[in-house]
């Protein structure tokens, strides 16, 4: 027999999942609620591995769920930060063309920020871009003002005590194995024993498509997960980057390009690649996974995702192999790059929803049924948009789950 029972659990322990317990307990404070996180730590694969970027908005399609997001998100971020005493800096950045074939897509750039109601953004000269990154070898930039950075750890730290202080509680180490329903509610098969409840809230990021085939709903996507390698500027050298140097993005392929990043308690990240990795965490090139790698592989939308971007996918697999080509990339941003100049760095995976047809799924995704919400895809600006994001999961949690506000479930 099941030694739990609960209203709510929310399974994973990232940004997410803590923002969305969160938010469903300032609604609800009686809800008995119960977040799961199989790790040892809280926000230990994609939110503690984030660049701590605070994104702007400018990259996301005006109207989608990203952009309405990463806006609003942003200013709650900064806010939250300051009044919870987090390090931030609202640093600004920098998207660079290197070539006058680039220009055209910095005023689109430009545009869709402006319908997305990103304040203060100017296209800047090669002279005004130079006062700004005196080391930046682009043509032209558009200056994004309102972008900043701060610690995505320890701003899920900050969530995980509003959620135990609301009457929550926060177990490690649990990892769910199976979803099995019984006689009206739904047990949870974990590591640490049975649990039952009400309703599941499926924030479980790289593992949020098994998670959604185990509660019975398909979401119609697959994870496929993407590592991003970063080598570190050497200390010396770290003077070159003032805050963000952003290449302008290839519209056919859904990643940015390498860039510098500043991190808010010191230091400087160049990269990240991008290639398939052949383990859900797997953060190093030799982490293998034989179930993961068959996941992946044998999902027919990655064979058709990769006859579209094979060459985008070979120039990204040659420079994680290859310093020199990962060197001369960065080198188009900072001229003055040498491979002397950089360490190698940490690494992230990237959890990215792939649907059948072979199209990466670009905008946030759920699925909900009668008992069960599950969050199918959260990319960036994941982390940034983080607290709007927890309220639409509540909103949605609200309508599915039809909550009312009263005393828990004994």
């Amino acid at each position: 027999m099941p030694d739990s029972h609960y209203d709510v659990v929310v399974i994973g322990g990232g940004i997410i999942g803590l923002a969305s317990a969160r938010e469903m307990l300032r609604r609800f404070p009686d809800l008995r609620l119960l977040l799961v996180e199989k790790e040892k730590r809280l926000a230990s694969h994609q939110t503690g591995h984030n660049s701590g970027v605070i994104h702007s908005g400018i990259y996301y399609k005006p109207g989608s769920i990203k952009a309405r997001t990463c806006v609003a998100g942003a200013a709650e971020m900064i806010a939250f930060c300051r009044d919870n005493g987090i390090a931030y800096e609202v640093c600004g950045k920098v998207i660079v063309a290197t070539s006058e074939e680039e220009v055209p897509r910095l005023t689109e750039l430009q545009k869709r920020g402006e319908q997305n109601g990103i304040p203060g953004l100017r296209l800047l000269s090669r002279e005004e871009l130079r006062e700004i990154e005196p080391h930046c070898g682009g043509i032209r930039a558009l200056k994004v003002p309102a972008t900043g950075i701060t610690d995505y750890g320890e701003v899920s730290a900050k969530y995980a005590e509003h959620i135990t202080s609301g009457g929550g509680e926060i177990r490690t180490q649990c990892k769910v194995t199976g979803v099995v329903r019984s006689s009206g509610d739904t047990i949870l098969e974990t590591s640490q024993g049975p649990i039952s409840t009400r309703h599941i809230i499926n924030c479980a990021g790289l593992h949020s498509d098994r998670v959604s085939r185990w509660s019975g709903k398909n979401g119609g996507v697959q994870i496929v997960p993407f590592r991003g390698e970063y080598y570190d500027l050497v200390p010396e050298r770290q003077n070159l980057v003032r805050a963000l140097i952003y290449p302008v993005p290839d519209p056919r392929f859904p990643f940015l390009g390498v860039h510098f990043t500043r991190r808010v308690h010191g230091g400087v990240d160049a990269g990240p690649s991008a290639v398939l990795a052949f383990k859900r965490e797997g953060y190093r090139k030799r982490d293998v996974s034989i179930r993961d790698a068959w996941d992946a592989l044998s999902f027919p939308g990655f064979w058709r995702m990769a006859s579209k971007y094979w060459r985008n996918g070979f120039d990204e697999m040659a420079r994680s192999f290859s310093k020199a080509r990962f060197v001369a990339a960065l080198q188009k941003l900072v001229p003055e790059i040498c491979e002397a100049d950089l360490v190698p760095g940490g690494s992230g995976v990237r959890a990215q929803a792939l649907r059948r047809d072979g199209f990466l799924v670009d905008d946030f995704q759920f699925s909900c049924s009668e008992n069960v919400l599950n969050v199918c895809n959260v990319p960036s600006p994941a982390a940034t948009a983080s607290l709007p994001i927890g309220r639409e999961i509540a909103d949605m949690a609200q309508k599915t789950f039809d909550l009312r506000v009263g005393p828990a479930v004994s």
